[in-house]
């Protein structure tokens, strides 16, 4: 079958123009063709459809091959030009070359010209996939790869060219740092295969929530960015509103099972005032953080001075520290024991592992000032293994070398969330476990009762297998999440610890003291042991014992202790 040959031919004789499609014909080809004279004609004949090959003779009463030639490379420049003339110089020739035509003949010489075309279109097809190629590699370069969104880095350009716009001509703009609050669920839930798709589908619903002239950016992981470009904070906070709402009206189903989402978003103007790119971003996210913190599912709004914003720069401030803390080996471990609430003196005393941090000057940091950023910031893993190395060979140095006794009680390690959906966790603990030497059933790991919720099935997974070893499992701050007591059916657990913000009330407030007796009755029934948290007094133990607690543990029984400085480590019975 005849190849079809879409060819424009410039050439003011029409009989020459049938001979060149005549020769074309000859050699194999089926053309359809269009013959201009005029530089208006070959413009529109340009602009109507794509033309395969130019064919443009030299000289002609009204126009000529070097304007032939310009407009083709000006607009179409994968197009291939070939000027066939009756008489044509050499220096005119090398010069057509050097401009971008293709190639040369004489009319009364068109035995070349089929060779010619076949090696033109040959070349042409390669410089469009070239071109194509680099097209994709400049797209690559600017755009996600997963949402086709633009990048960070491309973000981040924009960003400096809006903020020079603002100081250079008064131009007020706004960022948005958005943060996706359910996405770990989701990813944790279904695979990282479900994550992707809500990716893509959340980028699709995005592009109809902005304007022309705005920017839409995955900054990384489950973050995006907004840039709305020429745009008052009080539109800024409209457009953020509808980007809350439209998420969480959003049902990502995944096999027939639908997910809620919801969004937190940082909201920072652009204005002559505005620092830097750097700082931009850094506001942003202190904001979203904020937002976080204050519930999730709302827009907060950049402003200077902000409380709960210095309070969340703090934060970002612990995140160096922290590292740089794990890097110097700065972190203590304390203990604090947990007593029978019925006859605790003489009793086998469990103990739970606390964390301090020693600052350069010798000063001593308590976890409530780095916990959240660490949380936050996504250090938390790290902390925990630290945690775990360091109290395994505490252990291993009183238990290790020797067969443990018959009752050594339960020695509590706090773990994240986090935590559990790292894969190669467990087996961390499984080789911690060996080579220290230790009788898994003395260690107790425990988890908020909030974090195993929101990980409920990572959770259930991992105190199977911490069990199936032999280690214990408790549930803190139990009672802090108002769930369900139906979840005491699902995850397998040893002890619960009842929040304290429940203990420390039950001599003042009723409702405290029912749902504290609430916990410890339907504890019991499921063979789950009791520990009371923040016990501070002596009226207070002696409440728990007519409640029927098991356990207790707070400063009025004993208060932490950093192992470092114990010289006689352990006295178990």
């Amino acid at each position: 079958m005849e190849p079809p040959l879409r060819v424009l031919i410039v050439e003011d004789s029409e009989n020459d123009a049938l001979l060149l499609v005549r020769e074309l014909r000859r050699g194999g080809y089926a053309p359809t063709f269009h013959r201009v004279d005029t530089s208006e004609s070959m413009h529109a004949a340009l602009a109507r459809q794509p033309w395969d090959l130019v064919i443009t003779d030299h000289k002609m009463p009204r126009f000529d091959s070097n304007a032939a030639l310009a407009m083709v490379k000006e607009g179409y420049p994968d197009t291939p030009v070939i000027i066939v003339s009756g008489s044509i110089g050499e220096e005119f020739a090398v010069a057509a070359m050097k401009a971008g035509a293709q190639d040369y003949l004489m009319k009364g010489n068109l035995m070349r010209l089929v060779p010619a075309v076949e090696r033109e279109l040959r070349e042409a097809e390669t410089r469009r996939a070239r071109r194509r190629a680099e097209d994709a590699i400049r797209h690559m370069a600017y755009h996600d790869a997963l949402t086709d969104l633009v990048n960070r880095s491309e973000f981040e350009r924009r960003l400096a060219q809006a903020l020079s716009s603002a100081k250079e001509r008064g131009l007020s703009h706004a960022l948005l740092y958005m943060d996706l609050d359910q996405f770990k669920l989701i990813n944790d839930t279904c695979g990282h295969v479900a994550g992707d798709e809500l990716l893509r589908q959340l980028a699709v619903l995005f592009q109809d929530l902005v304007r022309g002239n705005d920017t839409l950016a995955r900054l990384g992981g489950d973050e995006f960015g907004a840039l709305l470009e020429s745009c008052p904070l009080e539109h800024a906070q409209q457009i953020a509103e509808d980007f809350r709402r439209t998420i969480s009206d959003f049902r990502f189903v995944w096999r027939d099972k639908p997910f809620g989402i919801c969004v937190s978003i940082g909201l920072v103007p652009i204005t002559a005032h505005s620092a830097n790119v750097s700082a931009m971003l850094s506001h942003a996210d202190m904001a979203c953080y904020a937002a976080k913190g204050q519930g999730r599912n709302r827009v907060h709004v950049y402003s200077e001075g902000d409380e709960e914003l210095a309070r969340r720069h703090g934060d970002m401030q612990w995140v160096s520290r922290i590292r740089q803390a794990l890097e110097e080996d700065r972190f203590l471990l304390y203990r604090q024991a947990i007593v029978p609430v019925f006859s605790p003196a003489g009793s086998t005393a469990n103990f739970e592992f606390l964390i301090r941090l020693r600052e350069n000057d010798g000063s001593i940091i308590g976890p409530a000032a780095f916990i959240a950023a660490a949380e936050h910031y996504n250090l938390m893993p790290a902390l925990d293994r630290w945690v775990i190395e360091h109290a395994f060979a505490y252990l291993g140095e009183v238990y290790g070398q020797a067969p443990p006794p018959q009752n050594p009680g339960a020695f509590f390690i706090n773990l994240s969330g986090t935590s559990l959906s790292d894969q190669s966790f467990f087996e961390f603990i499984h080789e911690k476990l060996q080579q220290y030497e230790l009788a898994a059933s003395m260690i107790c790991f425990e988890i908020t009762e909030t974090a195993a919720i929101c990980n409920l099935g990572k959770a259930v997974e991992f105190i199977k297998e911490i069990r199936e070893v032999g280690c214990k499992f408790a549930l803190d701050d139990f009672g802090s999440g108002l769930s369900s007591f139906s979840y005491l059916k699902t995850i397998p657990v040893d002890f619960v610890k009842i929040d304290g913000s429940f203990v420390r009330n039950i001599l003042n407030d009723p409702m405290d003291r029912a749902i504290v007796e609430a916990i410890n009755e339907i504890c019991h029934v499921a063979g789950i042991r009791t520990v009371a948290e923040f016990v501070e007094t002596p009226e207070i133990k002696h409440e728990l014992q007519t409640i029927g607690v098991d356990y207790m543990q707070g400063y009025g029984v004993s208060e932490p202790e950093p192992i470092a400085t114990l010289d006689d480590t352990i006295q178990p019975d």
